[in-house]
């Protein structure tokens, strides 16, 4: 397939074009082939054509908009609270919020700004301490967030969300996630080799687990994090090498590491613990892998549509929700690998987590200042 006539650039050097995709084209990766004329040269670039499901299923939602730019959602141990992060656009960040809502109602019971962020190594406006990534450290009564921006973490009162202690930037590369288990807080350092482990009691930096990738000449670039808390496990994926490791909590040290072949930009991971199965989501080959948490064997490759980003299990049922957000849907998933149900929902749905009722709550961005679907907290529960 070619363009009907040449491409003239303008005067910055750039151009835009429309192919007519045909009917017949399978989902995937292709390559497209630009050939320039003057001077001579060619360039390849990548043309993904994304699995498209349809609706189906059956759910019940009800849902609430609340401050801009949702970005994850962490639900108390106890199921009295819900805890939302929030920031707008891009350093230095100016727009950002920690809320905490009533779970049944989505009513904001405490919410608070962050603090300002000391001005940048250039002089630039530092912005705020943008909240990003959250979890909860329920026996110390604390909410725990991570400030991507400054590259380190704060620590909120789980009751009024006062702050506890900001910790200095630096103290993590690029943080995510946040998972609490025992007393312990683990923090991803995203595309990094590393989990920074905090005390919850003393909130104090207590090391770093070291993780290694299993294909050779690679580092592994950890994403999202997974807590097994039965068998004291965490899983990790890596979005720069397509793997998932299993860290052993008890001794502190990454006990297994298996490639991901067959997906690409791998960036979420959910857990089942009936089946003991583990459910990754590549969000550049717009596929969620299951695989036997014990050996790493891939079970089932299930196409789900365009960038799947995050996975919550119920615990329950085994059912697997995955937020797809070039689809601007949820995809429900078995531990066997059948896709049971497809809903679209806001636009670009980012975190979701098991709301311990058989559904879950997720939260979405809006796709612009005109977009009345963004920016909700949306509580999705199958039906039938």
């Amino acid at each position: 397939m070619t363009t009907a006539a040449p491409i003239t650039v303008d005067a910055d050097g750039a151009f835009e074009t429309t192919l007519t995709l045909p009917d017949t084209a399978e989902p995937g990766t292709y390559p497209v082939v630009a050939e320039l004329d003057g001077p001579d040269y060619a360039m390849i670039v990548d043309l993904k054509i994304s699995p498209v499901l349809p609706e189906t299923g059956s759910f019940d939602t009800v849902d609430r908009q609340l401050a801009p730019g949702l970005y994850q959602v962490a639900r108390a141990a106890d199921g009295e609270a819900l805890y939302v992060t929030s920031a707008v656009g891009r350093p230095p960040v100016t727009q950002s919020e920690l809320l905490k809502l009533d779970p049944e109602t989505f009513d904001i019971i405490a919410r608070t700004t962050p603090q300002a962020a000391p001005a940048r190594e250039d002089g630039r406006d530092g912005g705020l301490y943008a909240v990003y990534g959250v979890g909860i450290a329920a026996e110390a009564g604390q909410v725990w967030v991570s400030n991507t921006r400054q590259d380190t973490v704060a620590v909120y009162d789980a009751d009024d969300l006062s702050l506890l202690k900001q910790f200095e930037p630096g103290t993590i590369g690029h943080p995510r996630d946040v998972v609490e288990y025992d007393g312990k807080v683990y923090v991803s350092a995203t595309f990094l080799p590393e989990i920074h482990v905090f005390d919850a009691e003393s909130m104090t930096h207590e090391g770093v687990i070291e993780l290694t990738s299993s294909r050779r000449r690679t580092d592994f670039g950890t994403a999202s994090l997974q807590l097994d808390a039965d068998r004291g496990r965490l899983f990790v994926v890596s979005l720069t090498s397509d793997e998932v490791a299993v860290v052993d909590l008890t001794s502190g040290t990454q006990s297994a590491v298996w490639p991901l072949t067959g997906s690409k930009g791998t960036i979420g991971v959910g857990y089942d613990p009936k089946s003991d199965r583990i459910f990754t989501a590549g969000q550049g080959s717009d596929n969620v892998q299951i695989l036997d948490a014990a050996s790493g064997e891939l079970l089932h490759d299930v196409p789900v549509g365009a960038n799947p980003l995050n996975i919550a299990v119920d615990p329950d049922t085994g059912t697997a929700f995955v937020a797809v957000r070039g689809s601007h849907s949820v995809v429900t998933i078995t531990p066997e690998g059948e896709v049971t149900g497809t809903l679209t929902v806001g636009s670009l749905p980012n975190h979701l987590i098991a709301d311990g009722a058989g559904g879950v709550l997720l939260v979405n961005k809006r796709n612009g200042e005109d977009d009345p679907s963004g920016d909700h907290i949306t509580r999705i529960t199958p039906q039938g």
